[in-house]
């Protein structure tokens, strides 16, 4: 069964984009993102404690889970949301964050002492090509974009969470109970990110059923499906293998824009998916 979590993660977390998509209509981002980090905590603080789960037995354990939550979630979220609600176009968001790959590579190497081998740098390199293919029509589409280069700020935080926060956590916790863990991760995020929100943002909220079900979505499937996935994927596995199925994000995203919203898959995009894939096979094999 465990084989199939990284397929199974890579789904999930690809239909991040599909859920931000439904509900950023209705909300700011950080508001958006603090209404998810509240039900979030009251679910998995609910599950703890009917569980009877395990609570670390250290300061020194909160403050490194409560860190890589900040990191993956308030930071790389935060990122993404925000860049996307400016106006940064989905498939230039994917292109920048698919950096991630190479960064953790350079850093598992540097700080973990994990050795990459030349087969797994043809690997990740293919694969950053594969996503550049897949979104180039979007690409080359917005290139004229006014302010593009503030747009990007944000996605360039969130690239600098999300690498940061996988090998903070394969470093310094990579392994904690999944329930209290979730918690602990997400406490200090909702008070970053509503700090944050009182200061950007008019905190308003235009409830509807498009946006029920988007906040729903994105609090189940991804930040207790996927997240929790995520965290099994860092306990058992490389920092370079983890990092690598980010790479199989863009191309899963497209199939279900394609098949939901009925966008346009073009030839390159299709032939960018096939590079990728392999490109993650070899990083992985």
């Amino acid at each position: 069964m465990t084989r199939f979590y990284p397929l199974l993660f890579v789904l999930l977390w690809s239909t991040g984009f599909i859920g931000a998509r439904y509900g950023m209509p209705y909300a700011e981002p950080l508001s958006f993102l603090c209404l998810r980090y509240m039900l979030v905590i009251l679910l998995m603080g609910g599950v703890a404690l009917a569980s009877r789960a395990p609570w670390p037995q250290t300061p020194r354990q909160f403050l490194h889970i409560g860190v890589t939550g900040l990191l993956v979630h308030g930071v790389y979220l935060g990122g993404v949301f925000v860049a996307i609600s400016h106006g940064l176009p989905a498939g230039i968001a994917a292109l920048v964050v698919g950096l991630q790959p190479l960064l953790t590579a350079l850093g598992a190497g540097l700080l973990l002492g994990e050795k990459v081998r030349p087969r797994q740098w043809a690997g990740l390199v293919l694969g950053l090509a594969g996503v550049a293919l897949v979104v180039s029509n979007k690409v080359a589409g917005t290139a004229g974009t006014p302010q593009l280069t503030a747009m990007l700020t944000p996605v360039l935080l969130a690239l600098v969470g999300i690498t940061a926060g996988t090998l903070y956590q394969k470093r310094f916790c990579p392994a904690f109970d999944l329930r209290t863990g979730s918690v602990i991760q997400f406490v200090p995020t909702l008070l970053a990110t509503g700090l944050v929100a009182t200061q950007t943002e008019a905190l308003a909220v235009t409830w509807s059923g498009h946006f029920v079900f988007a906040l729903l979505w994105l609090v189940l499937v991804l930040s207790v499906g996927a997240v929790s996935l995520l965290n099994l994927l860092i306990r058992s596995g490389s920092a370079v293998n983890v990092a690598s199925l980010f790479y199989l994000t863009p191309p899963t995203t497209a199939l279900i824009a394609w098949a939901v919203f009925g966008e346009t898959l073009t030839g390159l995009a299709l032939a960018g998916m096939g590079v990728t894939v392999f490109g993650v096979w070899l990083a992985r094999k």
